[in-house]
């Protein structure tokens, strides 16, 4: 080996360690929904509440079940945020209270804005019997919290092949391509595939903290084990990483700037304070005309939980 490659070697060791001070392994964790559909929680943890402006990440199935026994989760309200959804497996019909109702397919992205307030329901077809899907939410920006709500459907989203991975640009713009998805913050998400072992190196702004999470099989990011249990999260100051996708894995990548400003994050509300939250129940409970209804959904809506006494601020 000549003097050369001992300096590249030495280099790539130092560089190596300097990107794992910016690293941190958080686990997940697990909780049941709906029918039995098993998810991992990784945003809010205790030990990260956000990511930019991401500030819940659920990791739903894969799930089997019989026809007739999908997911149906009844009328609830939103305020301050946009719920995104990305569907990997399965279908799922989606209404809302501003008339919206729409049936997402694999490979495609439901952006809905709550904003002053809105409320959906999301239900599984009585056909369907798969059900594998990332569901995000997006903290609205100080100056669009209270913005009119609506809904965004995108069935088409860029593709980008290289060194062996489909990444498919979900939010923002990565290898100079960008997603259609309007969102109001400087955000990205990324959803990187691989058939066969792939290892590729990312680009990286150095303003964004970012997330990695194993959406199936394993991956391995600067040397750091990513699999079923973990996010991966880098602080700000990282300008690229080595990524390592295992056969047949999906990674998603998430990424932003800090957020603006400390949010409240309480049920399915995100605001700036205990009032409005507390306001935003207390107008759920009596049925009030700032959530709308959705006539057609047969069942009961959702209860609230007990308000708390005190919360804390995520950032």
């Amino acid at each position: 080996m000549t003097n050369t490659n001992y300096t590249e070697l030495s280099k790539s060791d130092e560089c190596e360690k300097f990107i794992n001070q910016f690293i941190q392994d958080i686990p997940l964790r697990s909780a049941e929904i709906g029918r039995g559909t098993i998810i991992k929680r990784a945003l809010p943890s205790r030990h990260k509440r956000m990511i930019g402006a991401w500030c819940f990440l659920d990791h739903a199935g894969p799930v089997t079940f019989p026809e007739g026994e999908g997911l149906d989760v009844g009328p609830h309200p939103h305020i301050g945020l946009q719920t995104f959804t990305w569907m990997i497996e399965g279908t799922m019909i989606h209404q809302d209270s501003v008339g919206s109702e729409l049936l997402i397919k694999p490979k495609q992205v439901n952006l809905m804005t709550a904003g002053h307030g809105i409320s959906h329901t999301e239900v599984a077809p009585d056909t369907e019997t798969k059900m594998h899907a990332a569901q995000l939410w997006i903290a609205l920006p100080d100056d669009k919290i209270n913005m009119a709500p609506r809904f965004d459907h995108y069935p088409e989203l860029p593709v980008v092949e290289k060194d062996g991975v489909e990444f498919t640009i979900l939010v923002g713009e990565f290898l100079n391509t960008k997603s259609p998805v309007e969102v109001h913050t400087e955000l990205l998400g990324v959803d990187l595939a691989a058939k066969a072992p792939a290892t590729t190196r990312l680009k990286l702004n150095p303003k964004f903290e970012y997330g990695f999470m194993a959406l199936e099989g394993t991956a391995t990011i600067n040397g750091h084990e990513l699999n079923n249990d973990n996010l991966l999260v880098l602080e700000p100051g990282v300008t690229e990483i080595d990524v390592q996708i295992h056969e047949d894995s999906r990674v998603l990548l998430l990424g932003g700037e800090p957020f603006e400003s400390p949010i409240l994050l309480w049920w399915n509300f995100v605001g700036r304070t205990q009032e409005e939250l507390k306001q935003a129940l207390e107008q759920w409970n009596n049925h009030d005309a700032r959530f709308g209804t959705i006539p057609s959904y047969e069942g009961p809506r959702l209860e609230a939980p007990t308000f708390p006494d005190k919360m804390r601020a995520s950032k």
